[in-house]
């Protein structure tokens, strides 16, 4: 089980923040590796940024072996709950200017907000002053960020890219609310059909699916509301991204569970399976959309689990 970032110990914070620095020297040189041939004065950014991060790296060690002594245990970002999982740079195909700038602005903010948070948690003067000297270090990297795309995305591109409070927003409202109608919309399918055509009664249908559909909500409303804090990650309070994500789960089930309010269980059972349809459309439409994932891939992942779904829930309800 991954540890909350709060019950962490001033010892703990530093080896974090040392593996940290270490992982983010290894993807800026993994960048600068990967655009040195296509964009030289970028990769040398990129490089100068990994040469800062291995002096972050060596300061924070030298204050690491004085306080604590020269064992340093190995406690990575995923063992702490709230940092963000990103897409290592060796799996990606593509990696343009764009991207690049876009990855080097989400690792300034998760950094600075984790040496701010750290600052705050710690007791001794000197460890406070370094961590502090850290984050404000870490905003250089948006600087330089900004200015790459000042030299090289023009103003077509510009003019479409997502501006910084709109990731924010993707973050905090439309991350949990895409896994909540996600998991409402597909969940739900199996029980809703299963009891359709096993009872052959919209009524009987609309009451486990109104049944299936508030359950789910809760459910995921407490699962993302005790994910993370936020405090590192910027996705915002836990209440609201746990109210959203419920509300949305409970929205993808009640979609097609409202169809069977009509009484004829053929006309409902259609009508419900259009709207199931237009559901999964909708989230493959809204993961291209904010989610960078192309429209076809993000409907053939989303459409086949949902099938399958469906079918499973017909076919049970058949043989019941």
């Amino acid at each position: 089980m991954a540890k909350r970032f709060r019950d962490l110990s001033e010892q703990e914070i530093l080896a974090l923040a040392i593996s940290s620095e270490e992982d983010d020297a290894r993807i800026y040189d993994d960048v600068a590796a990967r655009l040195g041939a296509e964009y030289p004065a970028t990769a040398r950014i990129f490089e100068g940024m990994r040469q800062e991060e291995l002096e972050h790296h060596r300061r924070l060690t030298e204050m690491y072996v004085k306080r604590f002594g020269d064992h340093i245990p190995l406690i990575r970002r995923s063992d702490i709950k709230g940092f963000i999982s990103r897409k290592p740079v060796w799996l990606s195909t593509v990696l343009g200017i764009d991207s690049v700038r876009k990855l080097a602005e989400s690792m300034e903010l998760e950094t600075r907000r984790f040496y701010e948070q750290s600052a705050k948690k710690t007791t001794d003067a000197a460890t406070r002053q370094l961590l502090m000297d850290l984050a404000e270090a870490e905003q250089k990297h948006a600087d330089l960020a900004e200015s790459l795309e000042k030299e090289h995305v023009t103003p077509e591109a510009k003019a479409s890219e997502t501006e910084a409070h709109r990731r924010m927003f993707v973050l905090q409202v439309v991350q949990p609310g895409l896994t909540g109608l996600m998991d409402g919309s597909v969940s739900t399918l199996a029980p809703v059909f299963a009891a359709a055509f096993a009872t052959q009664n919209s009524l009987d249908a609309f009451r486990v699916g109104l049944a299936a559909s508030v359950g789910a909500g809760i459910s995921m409303a407490f699962a993302e509301g005790l994910s993370d804090d936020g405090s590192l990650t910027g996705r915002g309070k836990p209440l609201l991204r746990g109210i959203v994500c419920g509300l949305m789960t409970t929205a993808g089930g009640i979609g097609h569970t409202l169809p069977y309010l009509i009484p004829n269980f053929r006309t409902a059972t259609a009508t419900a399976v259009v709207i199931v349809a237009i559901e999964l459309l909708a989230i493959s439409y809204i993961r291209n959309h904010y989610m960078d994932t192309p429209f076809l891939s993000a409907a053939f992942q989303v459409i086949v689990g949902g099938v399958l779904v469906f079918l499973a829930g017909i076919l049970i309800g058949v043989a019941g």
